[in-house]
């Protein structure tokens, strides 16, 4: 039983005596299936800790402020060491639980890491000591991560309008269960279980896609970028200085010179037979009009079709701005400079336009395998080029004729579709792989919730 199942009632009854808000949502109660006597309010196995940092007998470089994520992760907030906060700071020791109150709602607690030292927080932040006799402070936090329990903070945040929060004394009146500490680890190593094998599967396609990459650059006579040490300092004859760009410049002196490799670079230019501007009309998400491509349709080399607005346009401009099969969207302006230049190969079926932040280019077929064109501009050597000649103003981009200016290395047509195919049938086990590490994290955060909320036992593991 999850969040997503949970059914409330659309219509239900309070006696007034209880009605402590207007918010028919925070009448919406956890069905805990525990037994009376393990369910115990948060706030009984925790301690506030105040331990104010005495700023006159510590330096602040030696103290660490931290983050605290959504997630319940914990960073740590890098600080000029000139700069002192004018706060009140308080310390927070290994293994202390953190809560960032006006993020409460939004289930951003965390553990200190027993390795850190000298952790410290404003006093938007509240710091408790677990009692590890009752509880173990990974197991509360599997409790507040899990999304009913999120829900439920989120149902229940107090304030004005753009500062509401969940406040600390409702956090800590709540009750969950406190089953005994055995119990406790149990459900968290199921989770550390779970975690550990995506963490595997993560690995596995990073290796299947450095794996990739490094075949077809075999393949094109080139050296894989990080297979190649790169110089600190470099020094470059003004004769040889193209590019103002000093990664673009240490890759070319390390050995990463397209030129180099067994076919002959060519110039976008010469392959091309259209570059086109997208439309700059407005997109709607009530469906009127033609699916219009954007920025955020093109993830990791493909196209996602899942989130698609629409726009209304005159039947003849449509017609200009149809997509066709083998058509190549390239990013040309984002607040992002990683993605600037990145691109995709349009496959899909059906009328679809793009969005003017995107470039249409469209390929001589008898040349050129448009996939092969988009895996290169993707890849360092090709991220290399863009990142050599776009601009940053205001926000990152490049043009038409930087574009038309990018070189690839340009084998025979049968070696390109050769290469695709590998390439292609690679990319269908990397999603097979990562569709089964997105198969194990739902099924492991369906049963840890199931274990929480007592729908399942432990026994049953």
């Amino acid at each position: 039983m999850t969040a997503d199942v949970l059914e409330f009632p659309k219509a239900f009854a309070v006696w007034f005596k209880e009605l402590s808000r207007w918010d028919a949502s925070s009448f919406h109660r956890i069905k805990w299936h525990w037994p009376n006597h393990v369910m115990a309010p948060i706030g009984s196995a925790l301690r506030l800790r105040k331990e104010r940092v005495d700023k006159k007998s510590v330096n602040f470089a030696d103290l660490q402020p931290i983050t605290i994520h959504f997630d319940g992760s914990v960073d740590k907030r890098v600080v000029d060491a000139n700069r002192e906060y004018s706060m009140d700071l308080w310390f927070a020791r290994p293994g202390d639980i953190v809560v960032a109150k006006i993020d409460l709602k939004n289930g951003a607690v965390g553990i200190v890491p027993n390795d850190w030292k000298n952790v410290v927080v404003t006093g938007h932040f509240a710091v408790y000591e677990p009692d590890r006799s009752k509880l173990l402070p990974e197991y509360l936090h599997r409790i507040i991560q899990a999304n009913f329990f999120r829900d439920h903070l989120w149902r229940n945040k107090v304030g004005a309008e753009g500062r509401k929060e969940v406040k600390l004394d409702f956090f800590e009146q709540e009750h969950v269960p406190l089953p005994p500490l055995a119990e406790q680890r149990a459900i968290v190593a199921r989770w550390q279980q779970a975690q550990d094998e995506i963490i595997a599967a993560s690995r596995r396609v990073e290796h299947r896609r450095s794996t990739i990459e490094s075949r077809v650059f075999a393949d094109l006579g080139l050296v894989y970028p990080e297979q190649l040490c790169l110089p600190k300092a470099l020094g470059v004859w003004w004769q040889d200085f193209s590019r103002w760009g000093a990664r673009f410049n240490q890759l070319r002196q390390a050995g990463a010179d397209i030129t180099q490799g067994t076919f002959p670079v060519v110039s976008l230019d010469s392959l091309l037979e259209v570059v086109q501007y997208g439309t700059s009309e407005k997109a709607n998400t009530d469906g009127r009009g033609v699916p219009v491509l954007r920025i955020g349709n093109i993830k990791n080399g493909g196209l996602d079709l899942s989130e698609l607005k629409h726009i209304v346009l005159p039947p003849k401009t449509v017609e200009g701005l149809l997509l066709k099969d083998g058509d190549v969207l390239i990013i040309r302006t984002s607040g992002s400079r990683d993605l600037v230049g990145t691109c995709a190969v349009f496959h899909g079926t059906g009328d679809f336009v793009f969005a003017s932040y995107l470039i249409r280019l469209r390929f001589d077929l008898s040349e050129v395998v448009p996939d092969f064109v988009s895996w290169f501009l993707n890849c360092p050597l090709g991220r290399q080029q863009v990142d050599a000649v776009s601009r940053q103003i205001m926000q990152s981009n490049i043009n038409s004729e930087e574009l038309r200016a990018l070189e690839i290395p340009l084998p025979p047509l049968a070696v390109q579709k050769e290469i695709m195919a590998r390439v292609s049938t690679g990319h269908a086990e990397i999603a097979k792989e990562q569709e089964a590490a997105a198969v194990t994290a739902r099924q492991i955060n369906t049963e840890v919730e199931a274990l929480i909320l007592g729908t399942k036992s432990v026994s049953d593991l």
